[in-house]
């Protein structure tokens, strides 16, 4: 199963921090692969839609809050494929529908939602049974496209990419970085930004993720996996927090730069990179790679709460 998209590109990034930082500065355009289903999101897709495909199963179910990048894909992937497609909504339905769950359903997605509470018990076999018994054969994906099938996934992701020795991105499960610290050899590194607050779980998580696909039979790398670490010092206040900073300083990119940045994460992660070469943190001569992991699709909601829309 293959999505027609466009090859995602890698763009230099060159201005006063970088000059001054003396390191060769790119970012691995994710955003750009394909109008609705794209970033990082389309690789946690891929091999979860293949093997739904393989057992003959044409209903999908998946988790998401409100504003989700990954509940925008799986509407959106859903259609392009011919499933039936459900999201799981954490919280309360309100009317009208956001842009994001309103796209999702133009889509053909059905919204379901759960307080709270309920949304915990997302990875419980007994939510999944009661999901079951209401909506029939279901081929479920957790949220984010969190487990082994997108680790596999994002594992493709490097393939796209040049000769680097420090790869960024920013962290939500760690799925991603998972995957990507699977493909690289030792010799490489990856840095994950949470943006999540007080994420310092997150590291025994990706930890416990990557073992569990070393021993899970699926396709295995061709190196050790590289090291990494994450940096927890730029998350705004948790995750979907920002704040009028942050917002400048996307905006300010932008225009340098013309790559639009999602509030939620990139702009976080590439806000913290330009404030470690500014440190002096990263060696001189270092290639890093940044990696864009789309979501733009959340701006303009981001940007209606902003204003009190």
């Amino acid at each position: 199963m293959s999505l027609p998209f466009f090859a995602p590109v890698t763009e230099k990034i060159e201005n006063e921090i970088t000059r001054g930082a003396g390191v060769d500065l790119s970012v691995l355009r994710l955003d750009s692969m394909h109008p609705l289903v794209n970033g990082n999101k389309w690789f946690k897709l891929k091999y979860n839609l293949r093997e739904a495909h393989q057992q003959n199963c044409r209903t999908i179910l998946t988790f998401g809050g409100a504003y989700s990048n990954h509940i925008f894909a799986t509407a959106a992937a859903g259609n392009l494929f011919g499933f039936r497609s459900i999201g799981v909504i954490r919280g309360h339905e309100s009317l009208p529908l956001n842009p994001t769950l309103s796209f999702a359903v133009q889509q053909g997605m059905q919204l379901v939602y759960l307080n709270r509470e309920s949304y915990r018990s997302k990875h419980s076999i007994e939510l999944h049974g009661e999901l079951k018994q209401a909506f029939g054969d279901l081929f479920i994906i957790p949220e984010g496209g969190s487990n082994l099938n997108g680790v596999r996934g994002c594992m493709e992701i490097v393939d796209y990419a040049g000769a680097f020795d420090t790869i960024c991105l920013a962290c939500g499960t760690g799925t991603t970085l998972a995957g990507i610290v699977l493909s690289l050899n030792p010799e490489q590194r990856v840095i994950g930004f949470p943006v999540l607050k007080n994420a310092e779980f997150l590291a025994q998580e990706i930890h416990n993720l990557i073992q569990k696909y070393l021993n899970s039979g699926l396709p295995a790398p061709t190196y050790s996996p590289a090291p990494w670490k994450l940096i927890y010092d730029y998350h705004f206040g948790g995750y979907a927090k920002v704040n009028n900073h942050l917002l400048m300083f996307s905006q300010q990119f932008q225009n340098s730069h013309h790559i639009q940045l999602d509030y939620v994460y990139t702009a976080k992660m590439f806000y913290g990179v330009m404030n470690l070469l500014q440190q002096g943190v990263f060696a001189k001569g270092d290639r890093i790679l940044l990696l864009h992991t789309g979501g733009l699709q959340g701006n303009i909601g981001m940007e209606q709460r902003l204003k009190g829309g």
